[in-house]
C-alpha cells in the first residue's frame, strides 16, 4: 500500500476538512473534535462538484458525518454512505498519522474502519 503525506496533524483544525490531491484524485480529509481522522472522495455525487471538504462536520446518532455545503446531504465519515438517500455513497480511504504527519492511501478503498486515531 502506498501512503501520500498530506500535512502535519496539528495543521488540521478539529471539525474542519481539507482537500488534498492524492494520486490525481481529490480527497477530503477531516479531523473530528475527538481527534480522529477520516478521508473520503471530495466529489459530491449530488452536485458533481468537488466540495465535500468544505462541508459541515457533525454527528448523527453518534456517527461522525459531513454535510455537503451545496445541497446538505449528510454522509457518514466512517462508511461514506449517504444518510439521507439510500443507495448513494462516496468512497472512503485509509488515513493514518505517521510521526506527526497525516497520510492517505487510495490503494485501500476502506469501508468501515477508515479512520485512524491520532498518535
Amino acid at each position: 500500500m502506498s501512503w501520500t503525506p498530506i500535512c502535519a496533524y496539528d495543521a488540521l483544525l478539529p471539525e474542519r476538512g481539507v482537500c488534498a490531491l492524492v494520486d490525481g484524485e481529490q480527497v477530503a480529509v477531516f479531523r473530528t473534535y475527538d481527534g480522529d481522522l477520516y478521508a473520503l472522495d471530495n466529489l459530491d455525487p449530488f452536485s458533481g462538484a468537488y466540495v465535500l471538504s468544505r462541508g459541515i462536520v457533525g454527528t448523527r446518532k453518534g456517527e461522525p458525518t459531513v454535510a455537503s455545503p451545496l445541497h446538505k446531504q449528510v454522509f457518514s465519515l466512517v462508511t461514506g454512505r449517504c444518510l439521507d438517500e439510500e443507495g448513494v455513497s462516496v468512497p472512503v480511504h485509509a488515513v493514518r498519522v505517521n510521526g506527526a504527519r497525516v497520510e492517505v492511501s487510495l490503494r485501500q478503498r476502506a469501508g468501515v474502519g477508515a479512520l485512524a486515531g491520532h498518535a
